[in-house]
């Protein structure tokens, strides 16, 4: 995307000017979207993003600024206004005299797709979407259905001053069914989402009648669902987009972007039993075609699978470079960020609760009375704590160890550390489900996951 010339220029320059560390970071994007409505095209539209971000350390202090123009003229008035800032913009450094020596690291393909997305037209991806929208029209009650295809192509360029090369294109495409189901005056929805770092093949992987009538099932049940009942009681979360608790109220409170500020409930404690010993909690930015993977991260670095939590003993954060100059702790390749526009920080990129030991319906055979969170939905996290409140998309009343009734309303309440340590069991099962994460760095694309795991004790929020 951008001449070695340039790049090293750049660089060369920021050391002149007195910077310890500087990185140039260059991304091509393109976004797609196309959605209908009962049967009817809605939107297709489509976004080309190009630019350049340049970040300077000058030991633990960062400065960045991002630019539009990639001109060698443009790249030098963004790193002139970081220098200007540091006070630094004509002052000359011995270092930087002389050419760098990149290591460039060819691409492996290791997430390249199988069905390219030039390879199809739009009358293609049109079928697809009209075959999701009739999959939802399972019964009367469905009254609107919307289907939407999210296609994202991302090319970048990470070079730094340590002779870091490296050049990704990340390829991700995301099915998504919102199905409204009403009977009188009650409405309920069901969604149904799946996302991969995949091409079109998405369509073989998940077929879009399938996708179309989850969705609609959801909304179905949740239409004849009772309120449900409020209290303490044992809590089975289904696999999958379950997973999304742990990530909000577990996940960044192991981010150094918090754990460097001591923002943490979990800082310095390594080496510690955090959790009960039947949780393994890992990020994995290897997994093949994962939604949030990648081969290397946004500062360059080949990603990794880092075990976070080993049978219930804290083992490592997740850890970017401010977050390593910060604390010590070494790099795990997880440094992310949203665009160009955005200067990277630790964040999660495939991160689940590992596969236990149990059978899925051993879980639920001593309940006398609890509730099975099928489907978890949004909610709300406090930074720092993890006290969380999350909403049940679909769930059900368990008696004397059978599902029984289907019940809307609940949410799960409570504090993610303390949650870990009620974990009584771990199924054999698992799922990963994707996602988008907001934070500092802006929004990312991840997975969340687990197996169907029992809760010994949560509150449960709810109207009965």
């Amino acid at each position: 995307m951008l001449p070695t010339a340039r790049v090293e220029g750049v660089l060369a320059r920021a050391l002149k000017g007195g910077a310890d560390f500087a990185e140039v970071y260059a991304e091509r994007s393109r976004k797609r979207r196309m959605s209908v409505r009962s049967g009817r095209l809605e939107e297709a539209i489509s976004g080309l993003d190009y630019g350049v971000g340049i970040r300077l350390f000058f030991g633990t202090e960062v400065v960045y600024a991002y630019t539009n123009d990639l001109t060698e003229a443009g790249l030098q008035e963004a790193l002139e206004t970081l220098l200007r800032a540091k006070g630094t913009l004509g002052k000359v450094d011995a270092r930087g005299q002389g050419g760098l020596d990149f290591r460039r690291r060819a691409p492996q393909g290791l997430h390249t797709p199988k069905v390219p997305l030039g390879e199809k037209d739009k009358r293609f991806r049109l079928e697809r979407l009209l075959e999701a929208e009739a999959g939802a029209r399972l019964a009367p009650e469905i009254k609107e259905v919307e289907a939407s295809l999210l296609e994202w192509e991302q090319e970048v360029l990470i070079a730094n001053t340590e002779g870091t090369w490296a050049e990704e294109k990340r390829v991700r495409t995301r099915l998504y069914v919102l199905a409204v189901a009403q009977d009188g005056a009650e409405v309920q929805t069901g969604m149904s989402a799946p996302g991969k770092s995949v091409g079109l093949e998405l369509f073989g992987l998940y077929p879009p009648k399938e996708v179309g009538a989850k969705a609609a099932r959801q909304a179905l049940t949740n239409l004849r669902a009772k309120p449900a009942p409020a209290g303490t009681m044992p809590v089975v979360v289904g696999p999958g987009f379950g997973g999304v608790i742990f990530h909000e109220a577990l996940g960044h409170l192991l981010e150094t972007t918090s754990v460097a500020k001591k923002a943490s409930v979990l800082a310095d404690r390594l080496g510690e039993a955090i959790a009960s010993p039947v949780v393994t909690y890992i990020d994995d930015g290897t997994l093949p075609h994962a939604w949030g993977s990648s081969e290397v991260d946004d500062e360059g670095r080949p990603t990794e699978r880092t075990v976070l939590i080993e049978k219930g003993v804290l083992r490592a954060y997740m850890v970017d470079r401010l977050g390593h100059l910060l604390t010590g702790y070494p790099l795990t390749g997880s440094g992310r960020r949203q665009d160009y526009t955005y200067a990277p920080t630790s964040r999660m990129r495939n991160t689940f609760l590992a596969p236990g030991e149990s059978e899925v319906e051993d879980l639920f055979s001593g309940i006398e009375f609890g509730l099975y969170a099928k489907e978890m939905g949004g909610g709300q996290v406090k930074p720092g704590s993890g006290e969380y409140n999350f909403a049940v998309q679909e769930g059900y009343i368990i008696r004397k160890g059978r599902l029984e009734e289907p019940v809307r309303g609940a949410m799960l309440v409570g504090k993610g550390p303390e949650t870990l340590k009620r974990v009584v069991a771990v199924a054999k099962d698992w799922e990963n489900a994707p996602g988008m994460c907001g934070s500092l760095s802006g929004a990312v694309p991840v997975e969340v996951g687990q197996p169907h795991i029992l809760v010994s004790e949560l509150v449960v929020g709810g109207r009965a």
